[in-house]
């Protein structure tokens, strides 16, 4: 299949007219014309409805569509990577949990890039599980998660994490600190990402006393459990680090718990073991 017809089959839908893909792609009505009735006869199907100088795209046309335009932007793709192996090394991918690539990674950056000024860098986001499929699947460099395993990982530690339990200005709890997990149990909770390690940490502080959470919100997202709570919609356990602004600001405080020791998860740097170092994580674990 030509690429050249799918390219004008992809112009000629989103300009609306043969005449306005022909002026973009610098041909002439004919070519444009001809080279969609060569895709045309390729799929044995027609795409568009013509009448006179007027077209639409048809209902197989339609269908056809996201197709071409996937192949199309795949073929762009490879010609520019072809083009630019002399760049590998100008970039660098990184993965990162979504709450560390909102609140971590602004910190680390900044240093790196006056550094290495020219290195493109792109941050791909995700749960620590979705970053470690990324890792194994070569696409990302390297990863930053909160505590994950796998044989074929190497981790280093980039920091501790500690989470507390944070409450909105003026709450009750902020009378009677430091407050005991029954107490605590009696608030309206919100619960973010639900089976992970620290998650599974908080809800073992509620089976120890054998009494439930009053769990009244699940969320995936820690921006949004926090902001949650700034709206006195309940409390949560949240990491530190992504509380720090509304801290200073007044909008949470922290409400320390009675004997509950203390509670952190890692945040660690991820990558393949076997292959050489990816490139510029030295700089990263050096600087953590």
């Amino acid at each position: 299949m030509n690429i050249e017809n799918i390219e004008a089959f992809v112009y000629a839908v989103h300009l609306g007219s043969f005449v306005k893909a022909a002026e973009a792609l610098y041909l002439t009505q004919p070519s444009v014309t001809a080279r969609i009735h060569s895709l045309e006869r390729e799929l044995n199907a027609e795409l568009f409805h013509r009448s006179g100088k007027q077209i639409s795209i048809n209902e197989k046309g339609k269908s056809f569509l996201p197709y071409a335009q996937n192949i199309l932007q795949s073929y762009q793709e490879a010609k520019l990577k072809l083009h630019q192996p002399i760049l590998t090394l100008d970039k660098l991918k990184i993965g990162c949990a979504t709450s560390i690539a909102n609140f971590i990674i602004p910190e680390i950056l900044p240093a790196f890039k006056t550094k290495f000024p020219n290195v493109n860098i792109k941050i791909l986001t995700g749960h620590s599980n979705d970053i470690l499929d990324k890792v194994l699947n070569n696409e990302v460099d390297f990863g930053m998660v909160r505590t994950v395993t796998h044989p074929q990982i190497e981790s280093v530690i980039f920091r501790h994490d500690p989470i507390g339990l944070f409450v909105p200005i003026n709450h009750p709890l902020l009378l009677n600190s430091p407050v005991t997990i029954e107490e605590v149990s009696e608030e309206p909770l919100i619960f973010f990402d639900y089976g992970s390690v620290d998650w599974l940490m908080i809800y073992g502080l509620f089976e120890s006393k054998n009494i439930k959470p009053n769990v009244v919100l699940e969320v995936d997202s820690m921006e949004a459990a926090k902001n949650l709570v700034v709206n006195g919609m309940g409390i949560s356990f949240l990491p530190e680090h992504c509380v720090k602004k509304e801290l200073e600001s007044g909008q949470l405080f922290r409400v320390p718990l009675v004997s509950s020791g203390r509670f952190d998860v890692k945040i660690d740097f991820i990558y393949t073991k076997g292959n050489n170092k990816p490139p510029y994580i030295e700089y990263f674990i050096k600087n953590s």
